[in-house]
């Protein structure tokens, strides 16, 4: 098992810290390494998850008291091993129920029916059913596994956030909730509704997990917090530059089009893009110019093009490597 760092000290706080110096110590961290910050960097989107994990079971007064009292075993979850027996895991550890006295009387003989068994099974760790060596093991309350649904959103509302009214499938038929769309929320995005999932008999409810599915946009593409948007331009506009109307989250907003602009070239707009999540700044709006030629010229607009393509001593391919040796 690998070790694993205390988690006050992976957000840098003490033990005594407050509430609110644990939430000031997760933004900062959580927005130093976040994916949209360091694309491509592994150390930092592991360091990410480790804050946030850290800041999931502080944040939480029952889970930190748990945590204080008997570290990380003492905020683990029950899971179903390979053979479908239950097991406590935590960290990279897991335990069978048959051996969770064993484990606990290692804490100072806390075995079951003891303090640290009412703290961190609140009682539900009663019952009977007879374990390896003549002990009886006591039943663990079965959770209903977790289930998942797709939720499609629009372009539009996973960019700002919204709340939807669904009917989704629950276990008990279908049921209406009220589901918050996070703004800045990326498609195959994970979003968990806690106990809407039946609860076996005597055991306890799971989870619905919504996949976020955004449909496409008529002209924005989003690559994490920069908007991408392609924008026609005339021959003359690109090579004499002009001011353009382009799109933007805030409104149609004027740019400056160099002259000499090339097709496929891109402009870009600081802090038009989306908020980054976690972060408060925005990206950027990147503006790909695309060369419209008239499709069809007047006999004027003919003439001037033949006289501008007779005087000119430039030639389009000249860089290109493949030219070398072929004439014009």
């Amino acid at each position: 098992m690998s070790q694993k760092r205390d988690y006050y000290e992976v957000l840098g706080v003490s033990r005594s810290a407050s509430d609110d110096e644990i939430k000031r110590a997760y933004r900062k961290l959580a927005k130093k390494y976040h994916p949209d910050r360091n694309p491509d960097d592994a150390a930092a989107e592991a360091n990410f998850k480790e804050v946030q994990h850290a800041y999931d079971i502080l944040k939480d007064p029952a889970k930190r008291k748990q945590y204080d009292q008997y570290g990380e075993v003492g905020v683990g979850e029950w899971g179903t091993g390979p053979t479908g027996e239950q097991v406590y895991q935590w960290g990279g550890s897991k335990v069978n129920v048959e051996d969770l006295e064993e484990l606990f009387s290692s804490f100072g003989g806390g075995g079951r029916g003891s303090g640290i068994f009412d703290d961190i099974f609140g009682g539900g760790f009663g019952g009977g059913r007879t374990g390896r060596r003549g002990r009886t093991a006591q039943p663990v309350a079965q959770r209903a596994a977790d289930q998942q649904q797709e939720v499609p959103v629009s372009f539009d509302q996973a960019i700002s956030g919204t709340t939807l009214a669904l009917s989704l499938s629950t276990g008990r038929g279908r049921e209406k909730v009220e589901v918050k769309i996070p703004p800045g929320v990326e498609d195959g995005q994970k979003l968990r509704l806690r106990g809407r999932v039946p609860a076996p008999p005597g055991g306890k409810p799971g989870d619905l997990i919504l996949i976020v599915r955004v449909r496409p946009h008529a002209y924005y593409t989003r690559r994490g917090a920069d908007l991408h948007v392609e924008v026609p331009v005339s021959l003359w506009e690109a090579a004499l530059g002009a001011k353009i109307e382009v799109p933007s989250l805030d409104g149609a907003t004027v740019m400056t089009l160099p002259a000499g602009t090339s097709s496929g070239a891109k402009l870009r707009l600081k802090g038009r893009g989306l908020v980054k999540v976690g972060a408060g700044d925005r990206g950027d709006l990147i503006v790909t110019i695309k060369i419209v030629p008239p499709k069809s010229p007047t006999p004027e607009q003919r003439e001037l093009l033949e006289r501008l393509a007779a005087g000119s001593t430039e030639h389009p391919r000249e860089s290109c490597p493949w030219f070398a040796g072929v004439s014009k």
